[in-house]
């Protein structure tokens, strides 16, 4: 360990990290590395949420949707009535992060910059429509929680798709990013909204946050999160705000509330508690599925970093230029990505379909043996009862013998 010094401050030595450390550190602080990391139950669900500070929203259904599927991975007893719960217990609310996400509701305050700035003029997507909003609002005020649905819209021509919202929809969106109102449920995958003033908790702090308190939250929450962070990646998606994230961040070093850390001569932020974290061991016998929008694999260019591993969705891919799928899944063992699985489930007939599985290790007998209990419980998350294994592939140029025992071993049915 070297000290460091920013002027005439010294600061907490800086910690050298081997990749391997850096990937333990990573794993551990996303609860990668052992079962129910946070807990069990709904309470679990709660308290993963909270450490993530973040689970994104996501509407692509050929498997459960990310944010099931990323508490899933984390809390093996979860159900996906768990959120709406939670929801309706007021402990977590629907808003923006670098997407839509479900965020504890004790961040609430930070939601408020963002709200500010749309509510004074920043464009969200579309422009505003004062009359549209003021006529939702009233209805909602008269009537209580409503859905886009709830609202009549003639068409004078055929919808030209997703993003063609009536003039209602659009209005609810708007209010909603403004703060006016909150999702209190979900109807299927539509939001149902109602007065702020009449769902958030009398508790909740709702005083805004200065630009220092704001920037501060976001590097903690990052950190803590993420084990370690450079301030592009705090700043992910927040635009204009890497500079002012890299001022903050060499104060909170000046006041020893971070420290340096360094991957392969990249120099990162860590909290001040990082060796302890690395005391704690990972279960090498621990194969995760994880969504494309998992927390530890959003940010493609940090997963390649630490990892090593270069992963792309495909689904909003063109077919031809597709490599391993539509929806392909990462699949980690232990501390390492060690292939992807492109699946889609069939809900009528309770198939799950591997369209293709692709393998990125040498120790394929062993990597099947662990994986299997593991693919049925995702089976059975996923409400199918049976596998179809269309395709095997190998970075390792598997023998057809092989690929096909694979494929026997991997489509037994659910007992």
């Amino acid at each position: 360990m070297a000290k460091c010094c920013l002027g005439n401050t010294v600061i907490l030595p800086l910690i050298e990290l081997t990749q391997k450390q850096a990937c333990k550190l990573a794993l551990v602080s996303q609860g990668l590395h052992k079962s129910n990391p946070f807990g069990q139950g709904i309470c679990g669900v709660d308290a993963t949420i909270k450490q993530l500070s973040y689970v994104q929203i996501d509407s692509i259904s050929v498997v459960q949707r990310a944010h099931h599927h990323c508490l899933w991975t984390r809390v093996r007893n979860y159900q996906t009535d768990f959120l709406e719960q939670l929801i309706s217990q007021r402990k977590i609310f629907e808003y923006w992060s670098h997407a839509a996400a479900y965020l504890p509701m004790q961040d609430y305050r930070f939601s408020l910059p963002k709200k500010r700035s749309i509510a004074s003029g920043e464009k969200h997507w579309r422009d505003k429509n004062p009359l549209a909003e003021k006529r939702v609002l009233q209805r909602i005020k008269q009537e209580g929680p409503l859905r886009a649905a709830d609202f009549e819209h003639k068409r004078s021509h055929k919808s030209s798709g997703w993003w063609d919202w009536k003039p209602d929809k659009v209005a609810l969106e708007q209010l909603f990013i403004e703060g006016e109102l909150m999702v209190v449920r979900r109807q299927g995958f539509q939001k149902v909204y109602d007065l702020t003033e009449r769902v958030l908790p009398t508790s909740i702090d709702t005083t805004i946050p200065t630009a220092t308190q704001y920037e501060r939250y976001l590097i903690e929450r990052y950190v803590r999160a993420h084990g370690f962070a450079s301030a592009q990646q705090i700043s992910y998606l927040r635009k204009g705000m890497r500079g002012h994230i890299t001022e903050t961040c060499q104060q909170m070093l000046e006041n020893n509330e971070l420290q340096l850390v360094t991957v392969g001569g990249q120099s990162y932020y860590a909290l001040t508690n990082v060796t302890d974290l690395l005391k704690l061991s990972i279960s090498r016998d621990h194969v995760h599925i994880l969504s494309p929008f998992d927390n530890l694999v959003i940010q493609r260019k940090r997963l390649s970093d630490i990892f090593g591993f270069d992963y792309q969705i495909e689904c909003y891919v063109p077919p031809h230029k597709r490599q391993h799928g539509y929806f392909s899944l990462p699949l980690l063992w232990g501390a390492q990505f060690v292939g992807r699985m492109d699946a889609k489930v069939d809900r009528k007939t309770q198939v799950m379909h591997i369209q293709n599985l692709h393998l990125e290790t040498k120790r394929t007998e062993q990597f099947i043996e662990v994986f299997k209990p593991v693919l049925l419980s995702f089976m059975e998350f996923n409400g199918a009862n049976r596998i179809q294994v269309n395709q095997v592939t190998s970075q390792q140029h598997l023998q057809a013998n092989t690929k096909a025992d694979v494929k026997k071993r991997l489509q037994a049915s659910y007992p």
